[in-house]
C-alpha cells in the first residue's frame, strides 16, 4: 500500500470515527489540514465512492467472517431448526461425494 492510499485510509477512518459522512471533499481537507500533498485528488474521490453508504465500523469489526459468519446470523435468526437442517444438508453432501458407495475408489 502507498503512502497515498494509507493517508486517505487513516483520513477516511478519522471521518468515520467522527460520525462524519465520508466524502472527496472532507478527505482532501484532512489531507491539506496534515499536510499530506503528495496524496493525488483521484485517491480521495476513490474512497469516498468505494465507502459511499458504507458503514466503516461494521466493516472493521466484521473482517475475516466471510461465509460463516453470515450462516450463523441466519441461524440465530430462523429459530433451533436452522441449525439442525444445516446438520443434515451436510451430512447428505458428505454421503452423495463418497466413492466408496459406488463400488469404486481411488485405487481400486
Amino acid at each position: 500500500m502507498s503512502t497515498a492510499q494509507l493517508a486517505v485510509s487513516y483520513a477516511a477512518l478519522i471521518l468515520a470515527d467522527e460520525g462524519i459522512e465520508i466524502t472527496a471533499d472532507k478527505l482532501q481537507t484532512i489531507l491539506s489540514a496534515s499536510k499530506i500533498e503528495e496524496v493525488e485528488p483521484i485517491w480521495a474521490t476513490i474512497y469516498a465512492k468505494a465507502l459511499e453508504g458504507k458503514d466503516i465500523k461494521d466493516l472493521l469489526t466484521n473482517v475475516g467472517s466471510g461465509g460463516p459468519a453470515a450462516a450463523s446470523s441466519g441461524a440465530a435468526a430462523g429459530g433451533a431448526a436452522a441449525p439442525a437442517e444445516a446438520v443434515a444438508e451436510e451430512k447428505e453432501e458428505e454421503k452423495e461425494e463418497s466413492d466408496d458407495d459406488m463400488g469404486f475408489g481411488l485405487f481400486d
